[in-house]
């Protein structure tokens, strides 16, 4: 279903025009009322007005999330706080956290970009919405709970954790749509089956995911164990929150970003300069509509690519590739550049493994070292079980025992090749028996750790 065919469906010719008519007015809006962004154009001499269509964006310096944090926490606002009426802010994990405010206006904007993406993924007024996205700070809940209101479904604000509570809910109300975490709806399948529901019996039709990359892979395991069909929904906080772009249940092949309310550009992350459609670089977004927090060609540091192919669905929406991850997030190995969905793509090819795993990279000597830490599938790990240490003993199986046991040893050596021929790296495969992987709560996961930072 297609919310807003009036904009969703607009033709291009007509779209870029709308595009260029909102950006003239969101410069000439952030120079006259964000001090930071007048600053910035009186250095380069550049006037509000020279800025008059989208091919003149690049005139535009990139604004980027250590610009929110040296104007913490109220610095970059263009409204006085008397017109705010919502706050929120990132997780601060690096520094300052970066802070987000709402006008109402705001917040209708809000919660049509996320009843959009519900709409796109099949949801229908009267469905439940189990809303299993952390509410407070973060934007997931409150975003996907009043698009949800907004389209007509009947909201669950269940938040995060509390998984045995979430899946008697989930079982008890019967929800046709869930909105999560990928790595959280893999952790309420896991509880799901551990309860013997078949996928069959699970109630969930349609999952809508975000927050952090997945790939196919994992998508088509979320897809078994739920029964469901699963769309990805990309936002970030800064922007707005979860709708900036969003999977169509007729394709999943690539987010649609609502133009109209965010102008989307692809920016080599070394030079800045714009790429062509189809090659990879960093997200840069400017907000077109947005009255507390407007931005000017936000450099996100998520990597992909723009396409803006027909759609089945027929939307004119250009479409985001799925993330290869974020340029804060890739890691450099002994020179070469890992994205960790590189490896969770390589790890969704194996049957014998789950979809969970932990990175770690170390420099135990001179030369970094990355330790690939893949989890065994139950079925296969029971065939041998009897002659491995149990979960209580060892998590991670030692080498000796997988050199003992040829179906063992044959997943290691198959893995580290085929992380070498796909990534570029040699790695140290170690085994984890199933359950030892980290597994999500509710909230984004941490699969990456990186100790050359703590030496």
């Amino acid at each position: 279903m297609i919310l807003q065919p009036e904009f969703e469906s607009l033709p291009r010719p007509q779209l870029r025009a709308l595009q260029a008519e909102r950006l003239s007015e969101v410069v000439r809006y952030a120079f006259e009322r964000v001090p930071f962004y007048r600053e910035r154009f009186d250095d380069l001499g550049l006037k509000p007005d020279e800025v008059s269509g989208t091919d003149d964006l690049t005139l535009v310096p990139f604004t980027r999330k250590s610009d929110l944090r040296d104007h913490y926490p109220f610095g970059m606002f263009a409204v006085p706080m008397s017109e705010v009426v919502r706050i929120h802010a990132s997780t601060g994990t690096t520094g300052q956290p970066t802070v987000v405010g709402y006008t109402r206006h705001d917040l209708e904007i809000f919660a049509t970009v996320c009843a959009r993406t519900l709409a796109a993924a099949g949801a229908k007024p009267g469905m439940i919405l189990h809303n299993a996205y952390g509410y407070g700070l973060f934007t997931g809940g409150l975003g996907f709970h009043h698009g949800g209101e907004h389209l007509g479904l009947a909201v669950l604000p269940i938040s995060g954790g509390g998984t045995v509570r979430q899946v008697d809910l989930m079982l008890d109300f019967r929800p046709e749509v869930l909105a999560c975490t990928p790595s959280y709806a893999l952790t309420l399948a896991e509880e799901l089956a551990r309860r013997g529901v078949s996928p069959e019996d699970v109630p969930i039709r349609l999952a809508i995911l975000g927050a952090e990359p997945w790939t196919e892979s994992m998508r088509a395991e979320i897809d078994r164990l739920l029964g469901a069909r699963a769309t990805n929904v990309y936002g970030l906080s800064e922007i707005v929150g979860p709708g900036v772009a969003f999977e169509c249940a007729e394709e999943r092949a690539g987010s649609h970003v609502a133009e109209d309310h965010f102008l989307a550009e692809v920016v080599d992350p070394e030079t800045g300069a714009v790429l062509p459609e189809g090659q990879s670089g960093v997200l840069v977004v400017t907000t077109l509509t947005k009255q507390a927090l407007p931005l000017l060609r936000y450099w996100t540091g998520d990597v992909t690519s723009l396409s803006r192919e027909p759609c089945a669905c027929g939307r004119t929406l250009v479409r985001m590739a799925p993330l290869r991850g974020r340029t804060d997030d890739m890691l450099v190995v002994r020179g070469v550049n890992v994205y960790p969905t590189q490896i969770e793509a390589v790890l969704g090819s194996f049957g014998e493994l789950t979809p969970n795993y932990r990175l770690v990279v170390s420099r135990p000597g001179r030369l970094d070292e990355l330790r690939v830490e893949a989890e065994l599938s139950a079925a296969f790990f029971c065939e041998f079980a009897a002659e491995t240490p149990g979960e209580e003993d060892a998590k991670t199986l030692c080498e000796e025992v997988v050199d003992a046991n040829h179906a063992l040893r044959s997943v290691r050596e198959r893995l580290t090749q085929a992380i070498k021929t796909t990534v570029g790296v040699t790695a140290k495969v170690h085994l984890l028996v199933p359950g030892a992987a980290p597994r999500s709560e509710g909230g984004k996961i941490v699969r990456v750790v990186d100790e050359r930072q703590l030496v």
